[in-house]
């Protein structure tokens, strides 16, 4: 373990002990959940270290479906707690908020730094496509509950039942496509990255140790960041939805947001797309579906996939601008600043309701 992971840790349970003390002592809410924040994200890091050091053992395959799954254990958290909290507006614009903040502004950063660093990037555009053409698949799952409720259908009357439906088939998508990435098929997986391999520099008893640790961190965080949400909410005049789709959505997807975009600008497009995109797609196969699925059992609301028309519509454009950025297998700096802007776009629209 170098020294900046260890002043990392280090940091982390410093951050995590202040962001316990004031959840106990009821401090003042937007401090503990500005602290909070900042403690969730750090623990992120810490799961993204520990999980390279995991994926160095495993195929690149392995790798990044470990990468995906452990990235979002956070936001899984806090989407938990938030359920049980009453809050499934919020979920859901978190978990709409992080496709868009992984789609748009994380990958419109990676390309304009990238771009401005580096100039016209070039990468191998099957892969992206593939990820492209599942994300238009889901987004077409989570379309047809809204317009079945949108548009008055007789199956309106039984849309917990549709979503029951449609969560069973996005996992099962979920699934066919991780078996699919796992056999690193040559047509989607670029050969620089199907060779991409690191030697461990932790020792496996210890990865599994800060892994352990790190889940455990994440659990309590998030439940203290879920408990300060509310009343900072109230107190900065935000609603539910802007707090969704921008904070909860920042928050909880720090590790992708930051290995993203660094890939870029060390001028790995092919792989900085990859880990991009590839989050926004386990969201929307994987950690949607599951939690609309634990809604049922978890004793709070019940999430459902029925969206705002804004939400819905803001989704589309996510993923057809992002399709048409890749569809080439090169990208320029003003096509990340582009993408930034249409975020800036987006959170503006929300963050006035």
């Amino acid at each position: 373990m170098n020294k900046k992971e260890k002043v990392i840790i280090a940091v982390a349970l410093v951050v995590t002990a202040l962001s316990g003390v004031l959840h106990y002592t009821g401090a003042n809410a937007v401090f503990g959940f500005i602290v909070t924040a900042g403690a969730l994200t750090l623990i992120a890091m810490i799961v993204g270290d520990a999980t390279e050091q995991l994926g160095s053992r495993m195929g690149p395959g392995a790798t990044g479906i470990l990468q995906s799954a452990l990235g979002n254990l956070p936001e899984l958290f806090v989407c938990i707690f938030a359920l049980r909290a009453g809050l499934d507006t919020v979920v859901q614009a978190a978990l709409i908020g992080s496709i868009l903040g992984n789609s748009v502004l994380v990958f419109g950063l990676a390309l304009l730094l990238g771009g401005l660093k580096h100039g016209t990037q070039r990468f191998k555009s099957e892969p992206p496509r593939m990820i492209s053409t599942l994300m238009i698949l889901a987004f077409a799952a989570l379309a047809i509950p809204t317009l079945t409720h949108q548009l008055h259908t007789s199956a309106e009357r039984h849309i917990n039942a549709l979503d029951i439906f449609v969560a069973v088939i996005l996992l099962l998508l979920f699934v066919a496509s991780t078996y699919f990435f796992l056999k690193n098929d040559k047509s989607v997986v670029p050969e620089e990255q199907a060779a991409r391999k690191h030697a461990a520099s932790w020792s496996l008893p210890l990865t599994l140790v800060v892994l352990g640790a790190s889940g455990l961190g994440a659990a309590f965080v998030s439940d203290w960041f879920v408990e300060a949400l509310q009343p900072a909410m109230h107190a900065l005049g935000i609603n539910d939805i802007f707090a969704g789709l921008v904070i909860v959505a920042i928050a909880g997807n720090a590790i992708e947001n930051l290995v993203g975009i660094q890939l870029a600008m060390r001028n790995q497009p092919d792989y900085a797309i990859s880990v991009i995109l590839n989050s926004s797609l386990q969201i929307a196969l994987g950690l949607f579906p599951l939690l609309v699925l634990l809604s049922y059992v978890l004793g709070g609301a019940v999430l459902s996939f029925v969206l705002t028309p804004m939400l819905l519509a803001c989704l589309a454009l996510a993923v057809i601008v992002s399709a048409f950025i890749v569809f080439d297998g090169e990208s320029i700096w003003l096509e990340g600043l582009a993408l930034v802007g249409l975020y800036c776009l987006i959170a503006a629209a929300f963050w006035w309701g």
